[in-house]
């Protein structure tokens, strides 16, 4: 798949995950172009030179990351853990992006009325084994997690059952005891008269921008990563963030300074030194703005606005160099 000095992201070939990312890069500024029409498996970032699309499955990106094959991608956490090992040196979770939320839970029968935790999971599987002469069967696609949490709780009598359809319907089927699934809301687990253990949540994941430290990082790859982390980074600092600007008439030094010290917020066009004429520009948490604007308020303030940001830009990209230091290094 590399067969160019392009920046290669892969992106979920459809479905809500498609939607989502589209407007993740179209909020910095960025157009996915798709080649050949809705079937077309490359595309362009319009907007960034250098930069190749490639449309997977959700678990064909998280295999591309692991070998290489792609420099970026945008997949869950739950794919990431379960199909890369030696996660923490080959990948890079470069900005989650706040959908495709889920949790990777192991459920229960809810005629299992004292079986709440793992530990009592623990003492079901010692007990079926040396009742039926078998271990306790648990459907899923997750083997790894499932193995990796198991042995946290010391749980060794069980077996892992390939989920060939919906895993949630496999006690019901006869085909399993449990499952080990991802779900969102926990409806489709309560439909099959299933329910989550009380400690049962192995991994809550979301869709995540993940970086590939396998991947051959030529010079072009390398000048569109940083103008993408630059436009990231700039649309997360915002994300959470909104701006006040406010008259400065009725303020002296110790409010500005109050301001600051109370609330942790920016003054970005004020030195603390040079005097401020006309308008107030501060940067602060949303969480904040109300408790802001009632002190400007109290302060003498009379005309104050609030406003969303889009992007704070900052000269230095700090998460650039460290992820090129690493790729240098990989």
């Amino acid at each position: 798949m590399l067969n160019s000095d392009k920046l290669v992201i892969a992106i979920p070939s459809k479905g809500r995950l498609q939607e989502n990312t589209q407007s993740f890069f179209e909020n910095l500024g960025l157009k996915i172009n798709r080649n050949q029409g809705i079937r077309g498996y490359r595309g362009v970032l319009k907007g960034l030179d250098n930069v190749e699309i490639a449309f997977l499955s959700a678990s064909e990106i998280a295999k591309a990351l692991d070998d290489g094959m792609v420099h970026l991608g945008v997949t869950g956490e739950d794919l990431l853990a379960e199909n890369i090992h030696d996660i923490e040196r080959k990948i890079e979770i470069l900005n989650p992006l706040g959908f495709g939320r889920a949790n990777v839970i192991v459920a229960v029968p809810q005629s299992w009325i004292d079986v709440n935790h793992m530990h009592d999971l623990g003492e079901v599987a010692n007990h079926f084994r040396e009742d039926h002469g078998r271990r306790l069967r648990i459907a899923t696609k997750y083997n790894k997690l499932t193995a990796d949490f198991f042995a946290s709780f010391n749980i060794e009598n069980y077996r892992l059952v390939a989920s060939a359809g919906a895993t949630e319907g496999a006690p019901a089927a006869g085909s399993a005891e449990l499952i080990v699934d991802i779900t969102s809301t926990g409806s489709t687990l309560a439909a099959n008269s299933l329910k989550i253990l009380d400690d049962g949540v192995i991994l809550r994941s979301e869709a995540n921008l993940t970086l590939s430290y396998a991947a051959n990082w030529h010079n072009n790859a390398h000048r569109a990563l940083e103008k993408l982390l630059q436009l990231t980074a700039a649309e997360q600092s915002a994300r959470y963030k909104q701006e006040i600007k406010c008259n400065v008439s009725a303020l002296n030094a110790n409010n500005i300074q109050h301001l600051r010290d109370t609330f942790k917020c920016e003054l970005p066009f004020n030195d603390g030194i040079t005097p401020i004429q006309g308008a107030l520009s501060i940067v602060a948490d949303k969480a904040d703005v109300f408790g802001i604007v009632d002190y400007l308020s109290e302060s003498g303030a009379n005309y104050i606005s609030v406003q969303d940001l889009s992007y704070i830009f900052k000269i230095e990209n700090d998460q650039y160099k460290q992820i090129a230091h690493k790729i240098a290094k990989y």
